[in-house]
């Protein structure tokens, strides 16, 4: 039998982790990208001081959803050195020296925020019932099953299935917890996908399938170099295979008919032709590059409205934090600072961006020590580097529009530093900034928010999603993978993985 000829538009994590699998089963695999090199958001970018030169993340920054099975069986585990922080992540809110711990352990976590925040709910029996979900949704993503509620029905049973996957995340928290405080935490989450109320329906979901990585058993952690060495490495990996790749390559044309694109490199029109296509990109470019008037307005109708900005720091020293503790790894635990007080507050800081009249709100924010981590993996860095996720912002200003912004979030981050004169560059980006840069419809690095008809088994764009979960409309030949498509994004490769065993099935028929 023939090998099949498989190209696939977008050299992101899900490209490439499709290409990988189906190349070592038997396919002819040929990767394009418009951009100049592969990666799609998990890239570096250079920054310039004095005469050294130093690489932070210029999208995404910590390594977290992907499964171990993916990791391994694609050549990654070999490649890349990573470290995940076992220190309790640090928790601060307004006007409260006192800083929490977020424990690992159930129990410590149960007595701490009983301490801390006057928690008398059930946070070991909340961590219980998470733990089933995920385990849920791990066999899921492993066995390439199309996600249904009745499958959820059959192992979960009615009430959890209604509660963590059909249920609105209010209704989740207040099941779990009595404080203000603990559900801030816990909703943090919901909101990481764009402005979501908690009390849109599916919207507790986010807290399993954001909880869902395997290979730090559901925390997030760093790669030795940094995260973009992820993508670097499987590109690697899979020229080695005999992946071909075209970069700085634009689509023009796709007959999928015909299984032909068309495509400009250097000025100049090429065409590949194809058995099977795979969209590895965000789910608007390829509904206007495949879909026809009807798919493309369904397509915009979709809701990919992002609201996370990210701020880039150097220090010129390693940073001092304040809240240091004499644990080995205190320098690269991750950190949480909120900006409001109250429940209600912070929903209406996630809710207000949506308004045109608001640019920026402030929410919370999410210090990533990277300087740190790489410390811990024996990469010493001229400059120690943050990553900080922060909200609220609108789709409407870039970084570089906003220097009091920048400030006002730089010197939050300060507060907490005991050497604060040692920070010698910052850089903002906002949704719009992502959304030139990585080509987002709506500035998100989810592509869609997680919300009611996009998440779960309707984060989809198949005809037959039953059966071809990733097939692209009722095309026979064309899938889609990207980001946007179940379960979600955050360097996981966990869709193309999936979508590649399911079109090994139909090849295979």
């Amino acid at each position: 039998m023939q090998k099949p000829d498989i190209l696939i538009v977008g050299a992101g994590i899900n490209g490439l982790v499709a290409a990988n699998y189906l190349q070592k089963n038997g396919c002819n695999v040929t990767m394009m990208d418009r951009s100049r090199r592969v990666g799609g958001a998990c890239v570096s970018e250079d920054m310039n001081y004095g005469n050294i030169s130093q690489s932070y993340a210029l999208g995404a920054s910590v390594l977290g959803l992907m499964q171990d099975f993916v990791f391994e069986e694609t050549g990654l585990a070999h490649k890349l050195e990573t470290f995940v922080p076992s220190h309790p992540k640090l928790i601060h809110f307004p006007n409260d020296p006192i800083v929490t711990r977020i424990h690992r352990d159930p129990k410590d976590l149960d007595i701490e925020l009983a301490k801390k925040w006057g928690e008398k709910g059930d946070v070991e029996g909340f961590r219980h019932d998470e733990g089933r979900i995920i385990k849920f949704l791990q066999r899921g993503y492993r066995e390439a099953c199309p996600p249904t509620l009745e499958a959820a029905r059959s192992e979960l049973g009615e009430v959890l299935t209604d509660l963590w996957i059909k249920g609105d995340a209010k209704t989740l928290l207040d099941h779990y917890f009595t404080s203000e405080r603990s559900k801030m935490y816990m909703a943090m989450t919901v909101s990481e996908s764009g402005p979501v109320s908690l009390e849109d329906p599916y919207s507790a979901f986010t807290l399993p399938v954001m909880d869902s990585g395997s290979i730090f058993d559901g925390y997030y952690g760093h790669v030795k170099g940094g995260i973009w060495k992820v993508t670097e490495a499987l590109s690697h990996i899979n020229h080695e295979l005999g992946v071909k790749t075209h970069l700085s390559s634009q689509v023009i044309e796709v007959d999928s008919k015909k299984g032909r694109v068309l495509f400009t490199r250097d000025g100049k029109e090429n065409h590949v032709n194809f058995d099977y296509l795979i969209m590895g990109t965000d789910p608007l470019t390829a509904h206007k590059l495949v879909g026809n008037e009807a798919d493309i307005k369904s397509a915009k109708e979709k809701k990919y409205l992002g609201s996370s900005g990210k701020l880039n720091m150097m220090f010129k020293n390693p940073i001092q934090w304040k809240d240091a503790t004499n644990l080995s790894d205190t320098d690269a635990a991750f950190r949480f600072i909120f900006g409001v007080e109250t429940l209600e507050e912070f929903e209406n800081a996630t809710l207000k961006v949506t308004d045109p009249n608001f640019h920026y709100v402030p929410g919370y924010m999410q210090i990533y020590c990277e300087g740190g981590a790489q410390r811990q993996m024996q990469n010493h860095e001229t400059y120690d580097r943050l990553a900080v996720f922060f909200k609220n912002f609108a789709l409407s200003e870039k970084g570089d529009e906003l220097p009091h912004i920048e400030e006002e979030a730089k010197q939050k981050v300060l507060e907490y530093v005991n050497n604060p004169e040692d920070c010698i560059w910052t850089r903002l980006l906002t949704p719009r900034d992502l959304q030139s840069l990585f080509y987002f419809p709506g500035g998100n690095l989810d592509h869609t928010m997680l919300t009611g008809g996009q998440t779960y088994f309707d984060r989809n764009f198949s005809s037959d999603p039953e059966n071809y979960f990733y097939r692209f409309g009722d095309k026979e030949n064309v899938y889609l993978c990207g980001a946007g498509t179940y379960p979600c994004g955050s360097v996981a490769g966990t869709p193309g993985y999936m979508c590649s065993q399911q079109l090994l099935k139909v090849i295979d028929k």
